[in-house]
């Protein structure tokens, strides 16, 4: 069976270099693993104490609301005030994610649809490259460079 949105991306960048350690390691180099940022240490008894509370609390095991806790939303517009002076509302402008590629997937599908481009900076994280495919649009890497103008200029081309 193929996967018509899987078959088109490109190689995973992780995996390439994934795969290059492993070949490092087999011959005998010594790698320091810079890779994903995994953890070395184990986490923190208060977090894993507070990990375990939260989970024994019956509150906690069902779903919550589809845009996210509201005190949390509020938080988030708190923050964005005091650090970028950005009004939000928190009620119709923030949602909450399970994390950063979700949010970006999910705003791509949103935004984007068969036959758009986007503009992707160059070198980026996968998930740049990836949502905009899934979300169906095409991909236009634009690298680079010390000159903070040149990511701009591209975009009005």
């Amino acid at each position: 069976m193929e996967f018509r949105r899987i078959s088109g991306l490109p190689p995973y960048v992780f995996t390439i270099i994934d795969t290059l350690k492993v070949e490092a390691r087999r011959s005998g180099a010594d790698v320091i693993d810079l890779g994903f940022g995994n953890p070395d240490l184990p986490s923190p008894d208060i977090a894993v104490e507070k990990l375990v509370e939260a989970a024994r609390n019956p509150r906690n095991h069902r779903y919550s609301s589809s845009k996210g806790l509201p005190k949390l939303r509020k938080a988030f517009a708190d923050l964005y005030k005091r650090r970028f002076d950005v009004d939000l509302d928190p009620d119709s402008e923030v949602i909450t994610t399970i994390g950063a590629k979700e949010g970006l997937s999910h705003l791509m599908w949103v935004l984007c649809q068969s036959g758009d481009s986007v503009l992707v900076p160059a070198p980026s994280y996968p998930i740049h490259i990836f949502a905009p495919i899934f979300a169906g649009a095409n991909i236009r890497e634009i690298a680079l460079s010390e000159d903070q103008d040149t990511f701009f200029e591209a975009m009005k081309d």
